[in-house]
């Protein structure tokens, strides 16, 4: 039996952070100075978490080593929604913005979850 190594940029969680969050950058670089220094900076960082954190476990080699950032690119998706919701409170976002943002974001917890079973269940090391 062949295993199929599958690459970063098929992972579909990774396509869907790694597109979310261009699209938030997208919307948060247009803020005013006050509001990207604020709740822009944190909304970013967060949103960037979620694929980088999923970049770097898949570069990892250890099956406990990957799914630790797979962890933590999950926590991500919870801090990404909270955020969405603060600058939708403070009208930075649209309505139409913020429901895309986290539909995109309801989706992720389940995507990540597929790649740590995946993980655990196809790595032996």
């Amino acid at each position: 039996m062949v295993l199929k190594i599958l690459k970063l940029e098929e992972i579909n969680s990774y396509k869907i952070a790694s597109e979310l969050s261009d699209y938030v950058w997208e919307i948060v670089v247009k803020w005013n100075w006050f509001a990207k220094r604020t709740l822009g900076t944190q909304f970013i960082e967060s949103v960037d978490s979620i694929a980088s954190n999923i970049a770097e476990g898949y570069g990892r080699y250890h099956k406990k080593d990957k799914i630790k950032f797979y962890y933590n690119a999950r926590g991500s998706v919870y801090e990404s929604a909270y955020w969405c919701k603060k600058a939708y409170k403070r009208n930075l976002l649209s309505t139409k913005e913020q429901k895309y943002i986290l539909e995109k974001l309801r989706a992720l917890p389940k995507e990540i979850n597929a790649l740590i079973a995946y993980t655990q269940k196809k790595l032996t090391i």
